[in-house]
């Protein structure tokens, strides 16, 4: 987000299935966002199945939550993806790279938060110009 940032959150056991999501993510987090941004606030997750299910969609409605149309082969539009990126390139550029579950969530941990707040800034500025590149090739991909 713009001028902020929440803790890095890892599932590291099992799989983000949709009650898990709707726990660890939707409950505590998105809920905040909405509270505390109000009826301007547009949800933005992706297409993983684990969101799209009804039990998702019912937790968001019955929160208020607007959720952004994703269209369902636009990975480009999704700026967290070079937030991704940047991240990956840190923790494959240490010294000591992971070598196993817990050092790999260390590196994540500390390399985000060394990532510089106008670097996420950025990306989610960057939204309006990726829509409208992605309306302009009509879905297409776009060169981001």
């Amino acid at each position: 987000m713009i001028n902020g940032r929440t803790c890095l959150h890892v599932v590291a056991n099992g799989t983000m299935l949709c009650q898990r999501y709707i726990d660890e993510i939707l409950l505590p987090h998105v809920r905040l966002f909405r509270g505390a941004v109000g009826d301007k606030f547009v949800f933005m997750d992706d297409n993983a199945t684990c969101h799209r299910t009804l039990a998702v969609q019912v937790c968001l409605d019955s929160e208020g939550t607007q959720r952004l149309v994703w269209p369902a082969r636009s990975p480009d539009l999704n700026p967290i993806e070079n937030v991704w990126d940047a991240l990956g390139r840190q923790v494959a550029g240490r010294n000591y790279p992971p070598t196993n579950k817990n050092t790999l969530i260390r590196a994540l941990t500390e390399e985000r938060d060394k990532l510089p707040q106008q670097l996420l800034d950025n990306v989610v500025q960057s939204m309006v110009r990726r829509v409208e590149c992605c309306i302009t090739l009509h879905g297409g991909h776009i060169p981001y």
